[in-house]
C-alpha cells in the first residue's frame, strides 16, 4: 500500500489540482493525506470533489506546526493503517502516470533502499541537481552568500555531486526532500521521524542521513518529476532567517567543524562514483 502526505499553506488551487491529477492519474496510491496548515479550511472541499477518484482523501486542519511535525502525523497514521510505502510529496510537483508505478518496483526489488528520488527538473527542462554530499558549514555559507566566485563554484560542485552525471543510479547520503519516496517499514524499524525542532528547512537533510545510517538512499533518474521550486528562502529575510536558524540547529545536532560521521558518508559515496 502506497500512501502519499502533502502540506499546504496558503497553496494556489492550480498547483493542487495539477499534483491532484499526477497521483490519480498513477493508479497505485491508496491514501492522501492533506494536512493543511492554512488560516482556514477551506480546502476541506477536497475531500468531497475527488470523492471516487480512486484515492481515500484525508484532510486534516492544524495550526501551523511546521513542515516536519505536520507531516509526521501523516507518517505515524500511514505506518498504523498497515502501510508499505509512504511519499512526503511538495504540492508544487507533477508527473507522468509511470514514475509512481517505476519507483514501487523498484523499491519492491530492492530491499535494502529505505529512501528513493527520481530526476527533478524544473518546468523548462532545466536538471535540478538534488543529490548532495552531506553540507559543512562552509557549503552552506559559500554557495548562498558568494555564488559567483570561481573556486566557490568548484566547491559547489563538489557539493552538488556535479561529477556524477546525473545518469545512473548512486547512494548518495543528501538528497532533497521535495519528494520522499521511504519505505515505512524502515522508519518503523528504526523510529524515524522527522524531528520537529525544524520548523522549516533541514528537516530533510537530517531525516535522510538518518535513513542513510540503516538503508540506501537512492538517486533514480530512470524517471523524471518537475519540481516548479520558487526558492523562498533567496527572495524573502523572513524566509532566510528560517533557514538560517534551521542551518545552526542541524550544525548543533551533528557537529560544525568534527563530524565523524559526515565525513565516513561522504567519502563512501565519492569512492562509489570513482568506481562507477
Amino acid at each position: 500500500m502506497l500512501t502519499v502526505s502533502i502540506v499546504l499553506f496558503n497553496t494556489p488551487r492550480i498547483q493542487i489540482n495539477t499534483v491532484m491529477k499526477s497521483l490519480i492519474d498513477s493508479l497505485c496510491v491508496h491514501i492522501l493525506y492533506i494536512i493543511d496548515n492554512s488560516p482556514n479550511d477551506k480546502w476541506r472541499i477536497l475531500e468531497k470533489e475527488y470523492v471516487g477518484c480512486g484515492i481515500e482523501i484525508r484532510y486534516i486542519h492544524n495550526i501551523n506546526l511546521g513542515y516536519g511535525a505536520s507531516h509526521n502525523i501523516a507518517l505515524q497514521e500511514a505506518i498504523e493503517a498497515g502501510g508499505d510505502y509512504h511519499l512526503v510529496l511538495n504540492p508544487d510537483i507533477y508527473f507522468e502516470a509511470n514514475v509512481l508505478p517505476e519507483l514501487l518496483s523498484y523499491m519492491n526489488l530492492n530491499l535494502d533502499v529505505g529512501y528513493i528520488l527520481p530526476r527533478v527538473t524544473y518546468p523548462n527542462g532545466e536538471l535540478q541537481y538534488l543529490c548532495k554530499l552531506l553540507p559543512t558549514p562552509f557549503d552552506l555559507i559559500f554557495r548562498r552568500f558568494m555564488p559567483k566566485i570561481k573556486w566557490i563554484t568548484s566547491l559547489n560542485n563538489r557539493y552538488e555531486l556535479r561529477n556524477s552525471g546525473y545518469y545512473k543510479i548512486i547512494n548518495p547520503p543528501c538528497l532533497s526532500g521535495c519528494f520522499m519516496f521511504m519505505r515505512l517499514s524502515t522508519l518503523k524499524k528504526n523510529n524515524l521521524f522527522f524531528d520537529e525542532r525544524y520548523f522549516m528547512y533541514c528537516e530533510d537533510f537530517d531525516l535522510i542521513r538518518r535513513i542513510h545510517r540503516v538503508a540506501k538512499t537512492i538517486y533514480f533518474p530512470c524517471v523524471t518529476i518537475v519540481h516548479n521550486h520558487a526558492k523562498e528562502s533567496y527572495k524573502n529575510k523572513k524566509n532566510l532567517m528560517m533557514h538560517i536558524k534551521s542551518a545552526i540547529r542541524y550544525f548543533n545536532k551533528f557537529g560544525w567543524v568534527f563530524d565523524n560521521e559526515r565525513k565516513a558518508m561522504n567519502k563512501a559515496i565519492l569512492i562509489e562514483l570513482q568506481e562507477k
